[in-house]
């Protein structure tokens, strides 16, 4: 079992910047990729960002390309999005995610551990 607990979301003016963190907690965080999705109201969960378990490979979708960076510290057990130049669009939920090893993590599959979710708002 891993255990997932998001921080850093709240309200912010369109082209502010917010980082969200998500400390892990349980099984060896290595053993895992791990991803950030988001879910705006009234849609789909949207995969955003993932990471390797070495940080050595890191995947964004389109949408979020240049403006979002992932990033983990495996001495803390923590994933991190840092998330620039924000735009109305990216209001939604973020949720963290983990995934084993071996999976399809780089499309969004495989992720059985969830946290609880952190709003973030951008205001126009």
């Amino acid at each position: 079992q891993v255990q997932l607990v998001e921080s850093g979301g709240g309200l912010v003016q369109a082209g502010g910047s917010l980082r969200l963190s998500c400390a892990a907690s349980g099984r060896t965080f290595t053993s895992y990729a791990m991803g950030w999705f988001r879910q705006a109201p009234g849609k789909e969960r949207e995969f955003v960002a993932g990471i390797s378990w070495s940080a050595s490979t890191t995947y964004y979708v389109g949408s979020v390309k240049g403006r979002f960076t992932i990033s983990r510290d495996n001495a803390k057990n923590t994933v991190y999005l840092q998330m620039n130049s924000l735009k109305p669009e990216d209001t939604a939920v973020y949720y963290c995610a983990a995934a084993r090893r071996g999976t399809s993590w780089y499309k969004g599959l495989g992720y059985d551990y969830w946290g609880q979710g952190t709003q973030v708002t951008v205001s126009s």
